[in-house]
């Protein structure tokens, strides 16, 4: 063997050599592209279905409060009116409502239905003067009054004879 052949063989024997590749298993440049490109962004979700999210967290927040004390003009962390618990529970869903039963009425566009009630609602009962959230179940949550504490009722009795309004907030 000669000199000069032991040099080439001791060459090739450290450069990277290319490795040959079945045709059929190579990416077209299509392909190629399509595999080094970004993934695509997830869909936007659609305003209802967003609702629906930020609605399941406001209630989650808001039976949280089950057992707090009633305070009049309270809205939170520990304490609330009825009002001040909506308020307080939509906000930490990110929405932002007013502080008050009224306002929370007028300024909330989206009117609902008492047969077409969805957890996350906001009810309102003699005449805007009282709030509470639809949780499901035919039952809300709400802070009712003094002396009392944030709780889960059924809407039948009083609560069903004087409901005078719904809205749907988040939309």
């Amino acid at each position: 063997m000669s000199l000069q052949a032991t040099a080439a063989e001791a060459t090739a024997a450290i450069e990277p050599t290319a490795v040959q590749t079945d045709p059929a298993e190579t990416p077209s440049p299509a392909e190629a592209e399509h595999e080094n490109s970004a993934v695509p962004a997830a869909k936007k979700l659609s305003k209802a279905a967003t609702q629906r999210i930020k609605a399941a967290k406001a209630v989650s927040v808001a039976k949280k409060q089950v057992g707090d004390p009633y305070r009049w003009g309270g809205s939170g962390p520990n304490a609330f009116d009825c009002s001040g618990l909506v308020q307080f529970s939509w906000k930490k869903a990110g929405v932002r409502l007013p502080r008050v039963t009224y306002s929370q009425y007028t300024r909330i566009k989206k009117k609902v239905s008492f047969k077409n009630l969805r957890p996350g609602d906001l009810l309102f009962f003699r005449g805007k003067g009282h709030v509470g959230m639809y949780v499901g179940d035919g039952k809300m949550v709400h802070s009712p009054s003094s002396g009392k504490t944030v709780r889960v009722e059924k809407l039948s009795g009083w609560r069903k004879a004087s409901f005078s309004g719904a809205v749907r907030p988040g939309l």
